[in-house]
């Protein structure tokens, strides 16, 4: 009895589970313990008892219903499927790719065509002015100012929480320094 309880409470294993139902379909006594132990669960719960012939009257109907054949599922289909969603994931990937690439300013473009210069030409040799980057110390009033006025910002059009993880940093270029 204690099986049957925990079996009701999904406490059994699926083995200890199968061998359990197989036991109740040979054991009469056994049965009867588990529609108990389903009568009190049901009194329990306030739901209503069924008829004592209610399995017989169901079972019945149930046999005098007709079979239905459904055909197989066309197997091109899923084909089309899987197909078409490899598709769409590609060209999604590409699409990604082509606006992530096209108009990014970080990304140094190389010039076209360049005009030939003449081999016997030297090119004077320049260096430019040596610069130096230095960090303006921040109280914190900047990041305010910075949070609240990003509404205004042309990084807003990213949706999510993008905009709020970027760091704000001050750098002021120095030139002449050594």
């Amino acid at each position: 009895m204690d099986k049957i309880s925990a079996l009701m409470d999904g406490e059994l294993d699926e083995r200890q589970s199968r061998q359990l139902f197989s036991r109740l379909k040979q054991d009469q006594e056994l049965l009867q313990c588990w529609r108990t132990f389903h009568l009190i669960g049901d009194a329990l719960r306030g739901e209503r008892a069924l008829s004592d012939d209610f399995d017989r009257r169901l079972g019945s109907r149930l046999l005098s219903e007709p079979t239905v054949l459904a055909p197989r599922r066309s197997t091109a289909r899923h084909i089309t499927a899987y197909a078409l969603s490899a598709a769409a994931s590609l060209s999604a990937v590409a699409w990604v790719g082509w606006v992530a690439f096209s108009g990014n300013p970080l990304v140094p473009q190389s010039p076209i065509a360049q005009a030939p210069s003449t081999p016997n030409t030297p090119r004077p040799v320049t260096s430019p002015p040596p610069t130096q980057m230095t960090s303006i110390p921040s109280d914190g009033r900047m990041n305010e100012y910075l949070i609240a006025h990003q509404e205004f910002s042309p990084s807003t059009a990213i949706q999510g929480v993008a905009p709020y993880i970027r760091g704000v940093s001050d750098t002021q270029m120095v030139t002449g320094r050594q």
